[in-house]
């Protein structure tokens, strides 16, 4: 039989190299790569679904914001503009004895300062449902090769965006920016529903302030991360992080409406 002359018989023989794994960051690469490398990132947490670091920066940068809202605006102050966001419950409360408003306007005070400060405990029960709830669309509606560990990691991760905005808030509250409406719940104008007036209407504000540049960035990281750990298209990723986002936007509305 003839052969092949041109093709070295040692050559033929040589086996395929196997494809050659991503590198793998370090947790300084990760934080800096959801910035500027998201996809980097994501895809590393197929690796390893640790989420402490950026959790603990998310807790002491939040920390550092109610600390400041807590010496220079005062928690006294945040009830109040809260209340007079809600005409229904500032009605209410304007009709009790002077006595009883006192009491309840204290009550008040220490609740909200409480939560505040438990906020990243809080948080990580919020992380944890919307982990599982996009855990449960994926692998049921999407059939999705998915992990919940790092699912949860990817929810954390994303998350680190919204430490510009508390970041600008503790600026903004430092170079001296009145108390008078200040909403510890929207502190900055990054979304339309920061400008309506605390007397404008309470379903306008609630459809417009989700639309935020910062809530919107990390929707995209977090559709962007499903396709990094999952097998899932991104078209059908951005439809599940932004269906769910609707979802939670119109429930937002309706409780305005009914309360407002």
């Amino acid at each position: 039989m003839a052969t092949n002359p041109s093709v070295s018989p040692q050559l033929s023989q040589v086996p395929s190299q196997p494809l050659q794994e991503p590198a793998r960051l370090s947790e300084g690469q990760r934080l800096v790569d959801t910035f500027f490398a998201p996809s980097k990132t994501f895809t590393d947490l197929r690796r390893s679904a640790s989420w402490w670091a950026p959790f603990l920066i998310i807790a002491l940068v939040s920390l550092l914001f109610v600390y400041v809202v807590d010496q220079k605006v005062g928690f006294r102050k945040v009830v109040d503009n809260q209340i007079q966001l809600r005409p229904k419950q500032a009605e209410r409360i304007d009709r009790l004895p002077a006595d009883q408003r006192e009491r309840v306007m204290a009550q008040q005070v220490t609740i909200t300062r409480i939560i505040s400060y438990a906020v990243p405990v809080f948080a990580l029960i919020v992380y944890a449902i919307f982990a599982g709830v996009l855990f449960a669309t994926l692998k049921f509606g999407a059939s999705a090769d998915v992990k919940f560990k790092a699912l949860f990691a990817l929810i954390v991760y994303t998350r680190l965006p919204e430490l510009l905005r508390a970041l600008l808030a503790v600026v903004s509250i430092l170079a001296g920016v009145s108390g008078d409406g200040f909403n510890i719940e929207n502190p900055v104008a990054v979304n339309p529903g920061y400008f309506i007036d605390p007397s404008g209407s309470a379903v306008l504000r609630a459809l417009l302030t989700p639309l935020d540049v910062v809530t919107i960035w990390t929707l995209v990281l977090t559709a962007i991360g499903i396709t990094c750990i999952s097998k899932v298209k991104r078209g059908t990723a951005f439809a599940v992080v932004f269906g769910w986002f609707a979802v939670v936007v119109l429930a937002r509305v309706a409780l305005a409406a009914a309360f407002s």
